[in-house]
């Protein structure tokens, strides 16, 4: 009886693990479509605190051209690492209106804290190099449903 009833436990509580424990990447998020200059961007929408914090933990590749943008309830100084992030990636903080407050590279499997500049209620995570090579720097502009939602 004692057996099957640690079994039973065991497994219920395997279930009520947070998926990072679990070890495996989100990627059945709700997305949008957001655009910088001529260039798109498919993007996942990590919204709630679980999904902010999993992010692209664990992600083995991404397309260059799908990216994940963390959406905060308010503006604030956000501060981003790498715990459990295989991939190398660039982050842009940006500004309710779709600004782009700074861009920061941020090395895999690091615990280094990257930091907004000023307040942001957006994050944008990308593959390293992607806004470089598009030549899209600070002060550029995002557009998408979620910067005109916003302005309302």
């Amino acid at each position: 009886m004692f057996q099957r009833l640690a079994a039973l436990l065991l497994a219920s509580a395997s279930f009520m693990m947070p998926a990072h424990a679990q070890q495996q990447p989100q990627t059945d998020l709700p997305r949008t479509q957001l655009s910088v200059g001529l260039y798109k961007i498919d993007a996942q929408i990590a919204q709630t605190p679980l999904q902010r914090e999993i992010g692209l933990m664990f992600r083995k590749e991404m397309p260059q051209a799908e990216g994940m943008i963390f959406v905060f309830e308010q503006p604030a100084t956000q501060c981003f690492w790498m715990r459990n992030t295989i991939l190398p990636l660039t982050a842009a903080f940006v500004a309710d209106d779709g600004r782009i407050v700074n861009l920061v590279d941020m090395q895999p499997m690091t615990e280094n804290s990257h930091c907004s500049l000023e307040p942001v209620r957006y994050v944008l995570e990308m593959n390293q190099g992607w806004f470089a090579k598009k030549n899209i720097k600070k002060g550029a502009k995002l557009g998408g449903e979620l910067f005109a939602a916003t302005k309302r």
